[in-house]
C-alpha cells in the first residue's frame, strides 16, 4: 500500500507541464496586435493584424454629433449626406503600415492603391469639410472640393520623407475648400485670406458667446482679435450669404425677391431715344473721317457698344505701334472739333430754334421720368468733343 502513494503523487508533477503548454495557446492572439493599427510603426510582427484591419466606425460621422450642424441642414441636403456617411463608412481606415505600402504603390502608378487610399481617407474631408459649413456653400458641395485637394494630396504624398499622409492632406482640403469658396461661395469674388479671417473670426465669436454665455458685441470681437472694430464689422457684412432671387417674399409667397429688385441694366425710355440720337449723329461725324481713323475712334471709345480698347489694343488690331495709334487718335479728334464748329456756324436760325425745341421736349421728358423715380443722365453737352 505504501507504493501507489509515489505514483499519485507523480501526477501532480505532470502538471507544471501542461501549464506550459496551455499558455502559448494564449500568446498567438493577444490583445497588444489589436491596438498597433492606430499606434504607430511597429517593428516585427506588425503585419499580423493587416489581413483584417478594425473597420472603425469613425463616430465624429455620425449626424446626430453636436460638431456636424446637423439640424442646420434641410431634408434635402440630410439624405444624400446620410447616404455618403453611410457609404464611405464601409472602407477601413488604414494602419500606418498599409498607408506607407499603398502610398508608394501611388508613387509608381498603381490606380488601384490611388482609389484604395482615396476611399480610405474620404472620412477626413467631411471632418474638414463641416467646419467651413457656414460660409455659403452647401456642405456636400464643401466636401466635393475637399475631395478634389485629398486626391491631389495622394498624389503627391511620399511616405519616406516623413509625416503622414493625414497632416498633409489636411492642408490640400483645406485649400481647395477656400479656393472654393472665394470663387462661388458669393455673389462677389472674396479672396482666400478673407475667407481665412472670416473663420479666425467664427472661431472667436464662437469661443467668446461660450465664455460670457451671450453673442459678443463687435467691440469684444476686435479685442480678441487685436483688430480694429471696422474690420469686424465689414468681414461680418461680406461673410453674409448672398440672397436667392427665387426666394418667396411676403406672407403669401406668391412672389420672389427677384421681383421688387430693381433691374439697373434697364434703360429709361428717355436714355434709349437720346441713345438713338446720339449714335445717328456720331455716325455722321464719323462719316467725315477716313476709314482708319473712324475705326480707331470706334475701338478706342467703345462707339460700337463693346469695350473701349487701349492703345496697345489697338495698335495690334491694325499693327500700328502705340504712338502711332495716338497720332491718328488725335488727328481724328481736331477733324471732328472742326467739322462740329462748322456745324455750329452754318445753323440756319430754324435750325437754332428747331435745337431748342428739342432741348424743350427732352428737359419735359427728363422732369416726367424724375417724378417716376427713375434716374436720368444729364443733357449731353452740344458744344463738342
Amino acid at each position: 500500500m505504501p507504493k501507489p502513494k509515489p505514483q499519485k503523487n507523480a501526477k501532480p508533477k505532470a502538471s507544471p507541464v501542461a501549464k506550459p503548454s496551455k499558455e502559448p495557446k494564449k500568446s498567438p492572439t493577444p490583445p497588444a496586435p489589436k491596438k498597433l493599427p492606430g499606434s504607430g510603426p511597429v517593428p516585427g510582427p506588425a503585419p499580423a493584424p493587416v489581413p483584417s484591419p478594425v473597420p472603425a466606425p469613425a463616430p465624429d460621422l455620425d449626424p446626430t454629433e453636436p460638431g456636424l450642424p446637423w439640424e442646420q441642414l434641410s431634408s434635402d441636403e440630410r439624405s444624400p449626406l446620410r447616404t455618403y456617411l453611410d457609404q464611405i463608412g464601409k472602407t477601413p481606415l488604414l494602419t500606418l503600415e498599409q498607408e506607407t505600402a499603398l502610398a508608394r504603390r501611388v508613387l509608381k502608378g498603381d490606380e488601384a492603391a490611388r482609389q484604395h487610399m482615396i476611399q480610405a481617407n474620404l472620412r477626413l474631408v467631411v471632418r474638414i469639410a463641416k467646419d467651413y459649413d457656414d460660409f455659403g456653400l452647401p456642405l456636400m458641395d464643401l466636401i466635393s472640393e475637399g475631395n478634389f485637394g485629398l486626391i491631389k494630396a495622394i498624389e503627391r504624398f511620399d511616405p519616406d520623407k516623413g509625416g503622414k499622409l493625414s497632416t498633409y492632406a489636411a492642408w490640400w482640403i483645406k485649400q481647395a475648400i477656400k479656393r472654393a469658396l472665394a470663387s462661388n461661395g458669393k455673389t462677389i469674388r472674396l479672396p482666400v485670406h478673407m475667407v481665412d479671417r472670416i473663420g479666425q473670426m467664427r472661431r472667436t465669436t464662437h469661443r467668446l458667446a461660450a465664455e460670457l454665455g451671450r453673442e459678443p458685441h463687435n467691440d469684444e470681437i476686435a479685442q480678441a482679435m487685436d483688430i480694429p472694430v471696422a474690420k469686424v464689422v465689414h468681414m461680418k457684412s461680406v461673410a453674409n450669404r448672398a440672397a436667392s432671387l427665387d426666394q418667396p417674399v411676403g406672407e403669401e409667397g406668391d412672389a420672389t425677391l427677384g421681383d421688387l429688385v430693381k433691374d439697373e441694366s434697364e434703360r429709361s425710355p428717355f436714355e434709349s431715344l437720346r441713345t438713338k440720337s446720339d449714335l445717328s449723329e456720331i455716325a455722321e461725324l464719323l462719316a467725315q473721317l477716313d476709314p482708319r481713323e473712324a475705326d480707331i475712334m470706334v475701338l478706342r471709345f467703345g462707339l460700337n457698344g463693346e469695350s473701349p480698347l487701349t492703345l496697345e489694343e489697338v495698335g495690334v488690331h491694325f499693327k500700328l505701334t502705340r504712338e502711332r495709334v495716338r497720332q491718328l487718335q488725335q488727328s481724328a479728334l481736331m477733324k471732328l472739333r472742326r467739322v462740329m464748329t462748322e456745324r455750329q456756324r452754318l445753323l440756319t436760325p430754324d435750325d437754332v430754334r428747331r435745337n431748342q425745341l428739342a432741348d424743350a421736349r427732352a428737359e419735359v421728358l427728363r422732369e416726367f421720368f424724375r417724378s417716376k423715380g427713375m434716374q436720368v443722365p444729364d443733357r449731353p453737352d452740344r458744344s463738342g468733343l
